[in-house]
């Protein structure tokens, strides 16, 4: 199957248009306090006649397309009235056509402070943070801005969201990474920048997709892997199937080929042959954690807990400091019967991950075994606190990935656990 290279916005060329697409949109829901800053009277009538003469010239500049004689004019308005929000709206987007990154990022922080509650302004905030390598706050921004809401604005969502998906993956959050990319995948977004991510997040390679430069070394094994993971993610299951046999016949000690292959075939819920995949990265990458969490998983939801003891124990060895390692170790020891050393597992993962929802689940039913009521039901209490914050993230659209695919349990706080 040949690679639909239909165009989608994820270039930056049409985030500026669209910048200036969604003003209507913006301005059109401003809080109270925003039109109220946009209303009120200046002090002083020949300031008033000034700031009109500037804005009339700098509208007139703007929409003949004469962004350098537009954006002094821009800048002298606001100047004049800080709180004028279009002023500083039309600035950061002229800004942003002219690659001034840093001056747009100041100009949409105006912006996004003088209406809050609106979505687009922190989104291009982050858009320009990301442009100037300040990723840290663009992944922050990002996100606020698609918490508050985007609208209606498909493009600018896709924008966004692949952005997103990008900055994860300098994270090292492959997972979370790789959810944002196959929920676009499946939107029918196909373009070579969305191959290219799907290709460093199933790999598990650190870096951003517009570092992966025609001429870069593993740019083929990176294009190849993410374009099986394209298909698959559009569903198109045979096709993929295809790719990836491909992929592992020419790629078959590459790192992670073998892990990419394995837990695709988890998916298509094939154990026997995703726990193959996973024991040939295991012998390419003796270090590999997480191919033998991913076996040791397979083998205790297959009622064989004891089966993945010894990759549970040996992951947690390689990477002591892996939350999942501990609390997969802890579910087997649970579940062979040894509670005790299963509660000091899983309170080492808490340790290392208190947000997560599952160690406190398997905690509560740990601490109820071995008769500690009072902190079982407080493990118990915090998994619904953290269950409830999880489903309210999803219902927004923040999905996050995890490394092993399980169902969350659901407990009532006036239960104990199974």
């Amino acid at each position: 199957m040949r690679l639909d290279q239909t165009t989608i916005p994820f270039a930056f060329c049409l985030v500026r248009a669209l910048t200036l697409l969604i003003s209507l949109a913006v301005f059109g829901s401003l809080p109270a306090e925003a039109q109220q800053h946009r209303s009120k009277p200046p002090t002083r009538a020949g300031a008033q006649q000034n700031l009109e003469q500037l804005k009339r010239r700098a509208d007139e500049a703007r929409q003949a397309g004469r962004l350098e004689e537009a954006i002094p004019l821009y800048r002298q308005a606001v100047a004049l009235r800080p709180n004028w929000v279009e002023g500083w709206w039309y600035l950061a987007t002229l800004l942003y056509e002219r690659d001034q990154y840093g001056e747009a990022a100041h100009a949409f922080k105006r912006t996004a402070m003088l209406q809050p509650k609106v979505g687009a302004p922190w989104a291009m905030l982050g858009l320009c943070e990301f442009r100037i390598g300040d990723y840290d706050n663009a992944l922050k921004h990002i996100r606020q801005g698609r918490q508050i809401g985007l609208g209606d604005n498909q493009e600018l969502s896709r924008v966004v969201r692949y952005h997103e998906g990008a900055l994860l993956l300098l994270k090292g959050d492959f997972e979370t990474a790789q959810n944002i990319f196959g929920a676009l995948s499946y939107d029918n977004v196909s373009h070579e920048d969305l191959i290219i991510a799907h290709g460093l997040a199933s790999l598990r390679i650190p870096m951003l997709p517009s570092q992966v430069a025609p001429d870069y070394r593993d740019r083929e094994l990176i294009r190849r892997a993410g374009f099986a993971e394209h298909l698959a993610a559009q569903l198109n299951i045979g096709d993929a199937q295809q790719e990836f046999a491909r992929l592992v016949a020419d790629y078959a000690n590459a790192p992670n080929v073998q892990y990419a292959y394995g837990k695709y075939l988890l998916k298509q819920r094939d154990d026997e042959g995703a726990m193959a995949a996973f024991q040939r990265e295991i012998e390419n990458s003796p270090q590999h954690a997480l191919a033998r969490l991913q076996i040791a998983y397979i083998r205790l939801r297959n009622k064989e807990a004891e089966a993945g003891l010894k990759l549970a124990e040996e992951a947690v060895r390689l990477h002591p400091r892996l939350p999942l390692g501990h609390y997969i170790l802890g579910r087997i020891r649970f579940e062979m019967g040894d509670t005790a050393k299963a509660i000091e597992e899983l309170e080492i993962a808490r340790r290392l991950a208190p947000n997560e929802p599952r160690v406190h689940f398997t905690l509560a039913r740990a601490y109820d075994k071995a008769g500690r009521k009072t902190e079982a039901a407080a493990a118990r209490e915090t998994f619904v606190r953290l269950s409830k914050m999880a489903e309210e993230a999803a219902a927004q659209g923040n999905v996050r990935g995890e490394a092993i695919e399980e169902p969350i349990e659901k407990a009532r706080p006036d239960s104990p656990p199974r």
